[in-house]
């Protein structure tokens, strides 16, 4: 099949001042199953895209992260396409090209939280493992930190007839369980066919999180990881 110029999707330019950088994962629920995607990163970006002035959501690789190590503050530049499935992510624009990333000096580190410092890699996020943070609590406190992620939810109706799905976006934190701006909000519930559903009680931020000491506290680069990976890590 051959596409017309006009039917396929130009790259638009951005550019601006990183506002935040947080883990890119993707949440896929069947009733009481879930399992994640780790996409990447999730950039936060200050400044134009296109002819627009506005803050905008870009998604990019774990590589591109890897080499640019971004961190809030960093200013940065590209090109990047609109998403094709904006149900399957919480950005905006990715597959992202003639990338360029100025470091921006902070003149001085605030306290966290909230943590603003370059994310680790993504396996870090899974061993770490996460909680339910409220919604309100992550949009007033929380979108600025390395430690929140807003994920982008595909839920399984019927596992008998896998194209009956829902979508949807919860949020979570994975940063230290003694964070004194943390909320957990109401327990999250999941459809399940003939108009049943799932409640997922705290145990299940319990049973993620317990390998985990209460007051922990990270820097970059001297925590000790555990090794105990998950079964669900799924790079993309």
């Amino acid at each position: 099949m051959t596409l017309l110029k006009s039917q396929v999707a130009e790259k638009i330019p951005w550019s601006g001042v990183l506002i935040s950088v947080q883990p890119r994962i993707r949440l896929s629920r069947s009733f009481d199953q879930r399992n994640h995607s780790y996409l990447g990163y999730t950039l936060r970006v200050r400044g134009r895209i296109g002819s627009e002035a506005r803050d905008s959501l870009l998604g990019v690789g774990e590589g591109a992260h890897a080499k640019h190590h971004f961190r809030v503050g960093n200013t940065a530049s590209g090109d990047a396409l609109p998403l094709a499935d904006p149900r399957l992510e919480t950005v905006e624009f990715y597959k992202i090209s003639n990338l360029k990333v100025s470091v921006h000096e902070v003149d001085e580190e605030t306290q966290p939280p909230p943590w603003r410092g370059a994310p680790p890699p993504l396996p870090v996020y899974r061993q770490r493992g996460h909680r339910r943070l409220a919604a309100r609590t992550y949009q007033d406190k929380c979108t600025s930190c390395m430690w929140g992620c807003k994920m982008a939810v595909e839920m399984i109706i019927d596992q008998w007839n896998p194209s009956a799905r829902r979508y949807r976006t919860e949020t979570f934190c994975y940063g230290p369980r003694s964070c004194p701006l943390y909320q957990s909000g109401p327990a999250r519930k999941v459809p399940g066919r003939h108009g049943m559903s799932y409640t997922e009680e705290d145990w299940v931020d319990d049973g993620a999180t317990s390998h985990r000491s209460f007051d922990e506290y990270y820097s970059q680069g001297t925590t000790e990881i555990p090794r105990h990976p998950g079964p669900d890590f799924v790079e993309v």
